[in-house]
């Protein structure tokens, strides 16, 4: 076996703490390597652990998990940030997938779903549904919605048409096979399309580059 997933949880509530922890340990492949109950102690807990998936509370009295995470995804080669929250439809939760959360999870998620969750992003694989997505989006109340809608869509109409098929995909939800064999090209041709995208559009991940084709309207 591998190096572990090397987790850092940061929750401004101790027990919350503990029992993430704990639900963690059973899985022989994942690790946590530090705590902090802020969002303003990230940083440091992050230069030294050096995790590569932060568990990140959104609700924290000093420093919440929506501007520590803008905060951790703008630093050169940052860990993959899931959002922890006790509903579903949060405004943050959006807030937090476009500033480059990689997915979210509730707080009572059973043990097995969450520890799949780390090893899914952990692996770069897409975690939230289309489904969910819309949700999210329909929930949030935007008087900019047309704005961005527009600016959605000339941000895909800049890329390539395979490069589109390969974004529109994405935002179905779709893994790198999935979008493989539905457009006839191999994994790593569809990886380095992605890898274009994300270039060509200055985004960090999948899920932005899902939420991207939702707001243009293409899913």
């Amino acid at each position: 076996m591998g190096e572990p997933i090397r987790v850092l949880i940061v929750d401004d509530d101790a027990l919350v703490r503990a029992a993430l922890a704990m639900l963690l340990a059973g899985a022989e492949d994942i690790a946590v390597v530090g705590e902090a109950k802020d969002g303003s102690e990230v940083m440091d807990a992050v230069a030294a652990a050096e995790p590569n998936i932060v568990l990140m509370d959104i609700r924290m009295p000093t420093v919440d998990g929506l501007a520590a995470t803008e905060l951790l995804r703008a630093q050169d080669d940052p860990p993959e940030v899931i959002v922890l929250t006790t509903f579903e439809a949060d405004d943050y939760v959006l807030r937090a997938l476009r500033a480059g959360a990689s997915g979210f999870l509730l707080k009572d998620t059973p043990p097995s779903d969450l520890v799949r969750a780390v090893r899914v992003i952990a692996a770069g694989d897409p975690m939230l549904s289309p489904a969910v997505t819309r949700r999210l989006i329909g929930h949030l109340s935007d008087t900019a919605a047309d704005d961005r809608q527009r600016n959605a869509r000339e941000q895909l109409n800049s890329l390539s048409q395979r490069e589109r098929e390969v974004a529109i995909a994405i935002g179905f939800g779709k893994s790198n096979a999935e979008i493989g064999r539905e457009l006839y090209m191999s994994v790593a041709t569809v990886k380095a399309h992605v890898s274009r995208v994300l270039e060509k559009l200055a985004l960090n991940n999948r899920v932005q580059i899902a939420l991207l084709a939702h707001d243009a309207g293409e899913v």
